[in-house]
Order: C-alpha cells, then sequence, then structure tokens
C-alpha cells in the first residue's frame, strides 16, 4: 500500500508540474520554481514566529506568499530597472533566501526549524504522513489531498482561461494588440507556480518538482508545436517518468526521487532523437 501512495502522489505532482510547466517553458520562465524554492525561506520563518507551528497547512500558506512576493519583485525589477530577468531572479531568491537564514540564526535557534525539515520533502515518507479519523479510519496521505486540490484549480484555470492563455503564450504581440493586459496572465500563471511548487516541494521535494516542472514539457515541445498536444504530451510523459522511476528505484534498490529525475531524462533524450528524425510538429 505504501508503494501505491508513493505513485499516486508522484503522478500528481508530475501533472501539476508539467501543465504548470507547459506555459513557463513557453514564456521562458523555467527557472521561476528554482528562484521560488530558495525565495519562500523568509515566508515559513514568519508563519513560524506567527503560529509557533510547522504544520503543513502554515508552511504552504507563508512559503507560498514569500513566493508570490519574489514574484512581483523579479517583475519589478525586469520591468522598472530595466534589468533582465535572469538578473532580477538571481538579485531577489539570493536576497530573500539570506533574510531566511538570518531570521532563522535570530529567532528559531531553539526550534527544529530550517528549509529542509519544514519544506524539502522526501517522497518516501509520504505514507507516514497519514490522515486518520476519530475511529482509527486512514484516508490516505496528506500531500494526496493537498495535491488533488492544487491540479483542480490549475485544471480549472486552464480550461476556463486556455483562450487567453494559449494566445499569451504563442505569440504575445498580436495579444497585446487585441487589449490583452500580458503582465496579468503572466503574473497568474507564476502565482499559480508558486503554489503549485511549494505545494509539491512540501511533499517529494525539490530536485522531482524542478524535473517534473521542466523535463517532461521540454521533451514534449521538441515534437509539439500545438499548445493542447504540448499539455497532453508533457503530462503523459510526466506520469510516465514517475510510474517507471518508481519500479526501477525499486528494483535496483535505488533513490525514488533520482530514479524518476533519470527516467525523465531519459526520455527526453529519446524526444530529442525523434525531434530531429521526424522534423514534422504535431
Amino acid at each position: 500500500m505504501e508503494g501505491f501512495w508513493i505513485i499516486l502522489v508522484a503522478i500528481l505532482v508530475s501533472l501539476n508540474n508539467s501543465l504548470i510547466g507547459s506555459f513557463l517553458v513557453l514564456r521562458k520562465s523555467t527557472m521561476m520554481a528554482d528562484a521560488i524554492s530558495h525565495a519562500v525561506l523568509p515566508g515559513i520563518v514568519i508563519s513560524y514566529l506567527l503560529t509557533k507551528s510547522v504544520s503543513s497547512i502554515y508552511v504552504i500558506m507563508g512559503a507560498t506568499a514569500s513566493g508570490i512576493l519574489a514574484i512581483f519583485l523579479i517583475g519589478f525589477f525586469n520591468k522598472t530597472a530595466k534589468l533582465q530577468i535572469d538578473a532580477s531572479i538571481g538579485i531577489v531568491f539570493t536576497f530573500l533566501f539570506a533574510i531566511g537564514v538570518i531570521l532563522i540564526s535570530l529567532y528559531t535557534q531553539k526550534a527544529d526549524l530550517d528549509q529542509e525539515c519544514v519544506l524539502y520533502g522526501e517522497i518516501v515518507y509520504i505514507p507516514l504522513n497519514l490522515i486518520i479519523t476519530k475511529n482509527g479510519l486512514i484516508l490516505g496521505p496528506k500531500s494526496f489531498y493537498i495535491l488533488l486540490f492544487i491540479l483542480i484549480l490549475n485544471l480549472s484555470f486552464i480550461i476556463i482561461y486556455y483562450r487567453y492563455l494559449h494566445i499569451t503564450s504563442f505569440d504575445e504581440s498580436f495579444a497585446s494588440t487585441t487589449g490583452i493586459n500580458i503582465a496579468l496572465w503572466n503574473y497568474l500563471i507564476l502565482i499559480l507556480t508558486a503554489l503549485t511548487t511549494v505545494a509539491s516541494f512540501e511533499s517529494v521535494g525539490t530536485i522531482l518538482v524542478l524535473s517534473f516542472i521542466s523535463i517532461p514539457t521540454a521533451s514534449a515541445y521538441l515534437i509539439c508545436k500545438g499548445l493542447k498536444s504540448i499539455l497532453l504530451l508533457s503530462s503523459l510523459l510526466g506520469i510516465t517518468s514517475a510510474v517507471l522511476g518508481y519500479h526501477v528505484a525499486n528494483f535496483l534498490n535505488l533513490p525514488i526521487p533520482g530514479c524518476m529525475s533519470m527516467i525523465a531524462g531519459g526520455v527526453f533524450i529519446i524526444c530529442f532523437i525523434i525531434s530531429k528524425v521526424n522534423l514534422n510538429k504535431f
């Protein structure tokens, strides 16, 4: 049963991050996820100082707030100070991360609080963090329900606003001439990115999240040209990497996140070869 929950949560992580990652790759903003993974630390510390709790919900709320702040600061420096996006990312995430480290040193020395223990989860521990009713009924891991909610939110957003997401992803110039607020849609995508990555970090760890948010989409992008096909194929490739990676890790007695990321990388190489053999994207 432990293996079932690990695979199921990994699939939810792969779906969430592949869907959001599709828009990040098309907008050339993939490394925003890495920036968020460092910039969330002040939010974690502040949420602890306010609540005196390292409960998942408080961690996610504080980390998400800090991630959203990082997004707006990166956008501000990029647009107002005319800094390149990579320079803005480097400045903001290192600055916020440093603040988080200082806050931990000043105010949480007697508490078991650091970035690794409260945010960067480990996928093998998922079956240990269960929801159990007063009657003793086990409903499953908490992370499953959190990630399922995030998936419903992401799918609803994509389905409802698909037209705007499509046009702003492929042709910003045309979108601008039709009166669409490009900056607004970029920020909405990045806010969903912050929420998705924070929930995923807390469940399975940073390496696996960064793999799923970039590799399946990049693989699909090599052989697809339409947004629908990219979304569909990246999701399928993410699921494949999660399932095969788990079984390879189990068979060879290796770390699960590493094997899932390795399989994702192998899938990328296959897609790269296919893209060179068949130049007609679908």
